[in-house]
Formats: C-alpha cells, structure tokens, sequence
C-alpha cells in the first residue's frame, strides 16, 4: 500500500484552465514534502477506470485535480470496491470550471485545499449511491431532478467554458421553456409514493451546486443522512422573484419547498430521466438513492 498520493489530473477541466495550472499547483505540494505520483487524463470516464486499478493495487490516497467532475469520476472508481477495501481518502486541486463541494467549507478553494493536503486535515464524509437500471453511480455533492438538471444540461452545452456565468445563463435560457413535472417518489417509512409535480428534487449529501447556488442549507457531509429538497410547480414570474433565494438558500421557506433528512428514496418512474449528478447530466432509470455513512475521507 502506498503512502502517497496519486493525483489525477482532468486537463480539459475549466476549459483547459486546468491544463494549464496543474503542474505549479502539484510543484508546490511536493515542495512542501507531499509525495505524488501523476496520472493524466484524455478522455471522460478515464478518472474512474485510473482510480479503480490504482485502488486494486492498494493505493488509498488520492487527489482530484480538476473540477467536481473529476472527483465524481475518481469516487466512482473507488466505489463498491471501497465499502469493504479499506476506506480511501480524497483531496482537491480545484482547477475546474465547478467546486461546489469544496464550498461547504470554504471560499478560497484552491488554497484552502492545498493547505489541507499539506496539513493531513482528514474529515469523514458520507457518500451517496444511486441504484439505478443499468447498475450503481456513487457521488458526494448531490444529484437533482427537473429544473436544475435542464440547467446543467443547458450551461454544459452551451456556456461550459464560463463557469458561474455559464450556469447563471443556463438559468435563464431554461426559464423560457419552464417544465414542472411529477417524479413519483417515497422516502424511508413512507406508505405512499409522492406523484406531486415539482420544479426540481435534490438529493444532497452537501449544500452547494453550480458554484454558489446554495441547494440544500441544512445539509451535511457527514451526518448520515440525505438531505432531500423539494421545490413544488412554482410559475415562471414566481421564480424569476424568488431567483436570488437559491444563492442564500432561503428558498426552503417558501411556501412550495420543502426539506428533509432521511435515509433512503425508493423512485417509481415510468421511464428513464435527466439527472445531474455532481455536475454531470445523466439519462437514467432510477430505482434508489441511499446514504453510506462516513465511508470516504476528505482533506478538508
């Protein structure tokens, strides 16, 4: 088993920006005595495959050296194997377009996150699984449904290289073709599916998206829980006034929203659905969400 760090790094992450500062960025962690060893990506799904065979070999540390689509590739690669493999730990180079888990704990993310590589600053975090028809994804940011994947998927094709500004676009170009729909649900003890339409669901195991988008205040990454945001069929002008409490997460006050802690969601969906998942917009036939409590470590 290693006792360095394997650094994998996305140099298509922010629009190439992260090409362009990875070697500095990874310079200074070995001149403050962390030993590395790098591997490079060149293709999607490449972090994933890199970090399951690194793990397979023993090693247990890693860093993710891109955006929150790196380390949702590098997570994937280490789960299932990690739920009885030895629990592996992760930490961030923030060099992609978006860092929103990273957010939960500070507004400086890239020295923030390599002074917590330098210093060992080690804090458990739970880690989310989405059972889905086609086999199991696992993530540590949240996965949503309905009006914030449109927009993920808008500002990923359309505005990807403008980070904040691309997300903020995707925003308004889907507020012109709003959709509220239904996607039956139940969670935990509950009896009856909910076949409600909604705007949008969230499952967040932290309480970011989109950059500065603040989904789901009342979540924690290492509480054991689930937080589950709903947001009912608000209008168009409803929305475009309430736009700002998104930012502030103020929105869970109003009347349409909700919020709770739980531990599983069991879906009856009649066909598969846009999801974004840790900033990654998939089409899926989703069967379940649950929570594996504390199984990752984070440099924090």
């Amino acid at each position: 088993m290693s006792d360095g760090f394997l650094a994998i790094v996305n140099p298509a992450a922010g629009g190439g920006r992260c090409g362009q500062l990875a070697s500095a960025a990874l310079e200074k962690l070995r001149a403050g005595g962390v030993e590395l060893l790098v591997a490079q990506t060149s293709a999607p799904g490449e972090a994933t495959r890199v970090a399951r065979a690194a793990y397979a070999r023993g090693q247990r540390q890693f860093i993710a050296v891109g955006g929150d689509g790196t380390a949702y590739e590098i997570v994937n690669g280490l789960f299932p194997e990690a739920k009885v493999g030895g629990k592996p730990v992760l930490g961030f180079l923030p060099l992609g377009t978006g860092n929103s888990f990273l957010r939960d704990f500070t507004s400086n993310g890239a020295e923030y996150a390599r002074e917590a590589i330098l210093g060992q600053r080690r804090k458990s975090s739970d880690v989310l699984c989405l059972k889905h028809a086609g086999g199991e994804l696992y993530f540590i940011n949240l996965l949503s449904m309905g009006f914030t994947a449109d927009v993920t998927a808008a500002a990923n094709r359309r505005f990807k290289g403008l980070g904040e500004l691309g997300y903020l676009l995707g925003v308004l170009q889907c507020l012109t073709r709003l959709r509220r729909r239904a996607f039956p649900l139940r969670a935990d003890d509950d009896t009856e599916f909910d076949r409600r339409r909604c705007l949008f669901l969230s499952f967040n195991n932290s309480r970011f998206t989109g950059g500065k988008m603040m989904i789901a205040p009342q979540a924690s990454t290492n509480d054991g829980l689930i937080e589950y945001v709903r947001w009912g069929p608000i209008g168009r002008i409803g929305l475009l006034r309430n736009l700002p409490t998104l930012f502030d997460g103020t929105h869970i006050r109003h009347p349409l929203a909700s919020r709770r802690g739980v531990r599983r969601i069991e879906f009856a969906l009649d066909a598969p659905v846009d999801v974004m998942v840790d900033g990654e917009v998939l089409t899926l036939d989703c069967r379940s969400v649950e929570v594996l409590p504390g199984l990752l470590d984070v440099l924090i």
